[in-house]
């Protein structure tokens, strides 16, 4: 298969493109490095980008920003960050991604355990994730021949260190299952599915 994964070089996207790199061709999306780059909020980077990749297999998207602070120091526009970004950012690459899949191929979005069970600071990205679960449940109602899934995941080990104060109690999740999640979402058949990965 031909793998776009736009985020690659990130902390979880360089184990899932080192992954699927064993098997597949794989072309790395980022906002400074890889193969092409891209501005994850437009969508006419997106669509560029798109241009320059060509048909592809499959997209996976682990990337997208949004504003962690206390409730009453967000603003209209730091809630802006994470809608333009993580949420219309995955919108857009389904929007516009779906014309350069080949037949039966997927579009595998990514969020976090913020949709499920948000922490202090995280109202905009609790939000974010959460509008990004509808959306998968509701757009392949209307696609057809391609697969639209989101892997869900924990607090990763290889990120704890950094978050840890953020998330009290949580068992980090091994790289490798979350790895295994956006496997399953790419190579297997499931299809308009929340794929929680949890440790």
């Amino acid at each position: 298969m031909k793998i776009l994964i736009i985020g690659g070089n990130g902390t979880i996207g360089k184990k899932v493109t080192e992954r699927f790199s064993e098997k597949h061709e794989v072309l790395v999306a980022g906002r400074n490095s890889g193969d092409v780059k891209v501005n994850f909020s437009d969508s006419e980077s997106i669509k560029s980008m798109f241009e320059v990749v060509g048909k592809v297999d499959a997209i996976v998207t682990i990337a997208g920003d949004a504003k962690w602070d206390k409730f009453e120091n967000l603003s209209e526009d730091d809630f802006y960050i994470g809608i333009k970004s993580k949420l219309m950012g995955q919108v857009n690459v389904v929007r516009i991604g779906k014309d350069y899949l080949n037949h039966g191929g997927s579009i595998t979005l990514s969020t976090g355990i913020l949709a499920d069970d948000p922490v202090d600071m995280t109202t905009s990205a609790a939000m974010v994730n959460g509008a990004i679960h509808s959306f998968v449940k509701a757009v392949v109602l209307e696609l057809y021949n391609i697969r639209v899934n989101v892997v869900c995941s924990d607090l990763v080990e290889d990120s704890f260190e950094k978050y840890k104060d953020y998330f009290p109690g949580n068992t980090p999740v091994p790289m490798h299952k979350i790895v295994d999640g956006y496997v399953k979402c790419v190579e297997g058949k499931i299809n308009g599915r929340i794929l929680r990965i949890m440790a």
